[in-house]
């Protein structure tokens, strides 16, 4: 492996705003912290909470690196004390609380996955925070079972195509909505059960058709606003609505006597602010679950474009734009993409 260098070029902004705030800068190399590592990132994931930090809405945790990206793959070139794996020349993904759009990324050990033999590193550094967020709060808080139907908002998104993988690995009946024609049948060819076009028909009266009146067990809710009303219209008694994020607006006005009528449960979750207990034993779950299928090659992650680092704000002003279908992922490093 090549030596650490002393600094390294990462991206980030001075003021909120707009894609173009975004530059590259030349800082320091992080050192990794008792149970860290260091990461020499090959590629860095664009999510929806990248945006939403860079327009000022979304600061990072506390002692969070204040650098946006939330999850990389690359090669481990150092350890903190206490570490003993990942081991120093192993290629991982992780799931960070920040610092990812950079050559080097301080990364939690127990937050690390290794990539498999046939697992490109693009495909790795697009898998953890979907993977993470579905899992959690369409399994966990939303206790999703085999048999059952789910109603899932940006089906193309990063976490709708996720959703859509993992529903159709784990058995259930997976409903998108999509803004757009191409983009239901992008969802379609992914493992989607049926593929409403919001800007075409009302999903509420699509969900009812499809499911003769049934409803569907589990809303996963990326909007919020004015769609939870909608939402609990669409949900079958004893349903559970899950948010994760508030695209649509914070606020929401619902019938609670409709809510306990039907003993329908509300909840939601963020994954950046929780504790690094709480991930790695979700990082443990979901090794021993969700991995043995990324091993052998059943979960892929749906990939859009790849960016240079130094273009993160053109990768913002795609994301933003709504056109894409899967993940946009930063190449940092190219010369590490390959395995050693």
């Amino acid at each position: 492996m090549k030596p650490v260098p002393a600094t390294m070029t990462a991206v980030g902004f001075d003021s909120p705003g707009a894609p173009e705030v975004l530059r590259p800068e030349t800082v320091a190399v992080p050192v990794p912290g008792p149970g860290q590592v260091l990461v020499r990132v090959a590629y860095a994931g664009v999510n929806r909470p990248d945006v939403i930090q860079r327009q000022g809405f979304y600061p990072p945790p506390p002692g969070a690196s204040p650098i946006p990206g939330l999850e990389i793959s690359g090669q481990v070139v150092a350890m903190g004390t206490g570490v003993t794996t990942p081991f120093v020349g192993q290629m991982v993904c992780a799931l960070v609380a920040g610092g990812g759009y950079a050559e080097y990324c301080v990364a939690e050990a127990a937050l690390c996955l290794p990539v498999p033999e046939g697992l490109p590193l693009d495909q790795a550094a697009a898998l953890p925070e979907t993977l993470f967020t579905v899992w959690h709060n369409v399994f966990e808080r939303g206790w999703a079972s085999e048999g059952e139907r789910v109603l899932v908002h940006g089906g193309t998104s990063g976490i709708g195509t996720m959703a859509i993988l993992l529903g159709k690995l784990f058995g259930l009946e997976v409903i998108v909505t999509c803004g757009g024609s191409d983009k239901c049948a992008a969802a379609l060819a992914l493992g989607a059960a049926h593929a409403i076009d919001y800007k075409a028909s009302d999903f509420v009266e699509e969900v009812a058709r499809i499911t003769d009146g049934a409803g569907v067990h589990l809303v996963l809710d990326m909007v919020a606003g004015d769609y939870v009303a909608r939402n609990l219209k669409c949900l079958a008694e004893d349903g559970r609505h899950v948010t994760i994020a508030v695209q649509g607006g914070v606020r929401a006005e619902l019938n609670m006597a409709e809510v306990m009528r039907r003993r329908i449960t509300l909840t939601g979750s963020t994954l950046r602010p929780r504790s690094n207990e709480f991930k790695s034993l979700l990082a443990d779950e979901i090794h021993k679950t969700v991995w043995p299928l990324v091993a052998d090659g059943q979960l892929r992650p749906v990939m859009d474009m790849a960016f240079p680092l130094a273009d993160a704000a053109a990768a913002h002003t795609r994301m933003e734009a709504g056109a894409h279908i899967g993940k946009i992922v930063l190449a940092a490093d190219q010369s590490a993409a390959g395995r050693p």
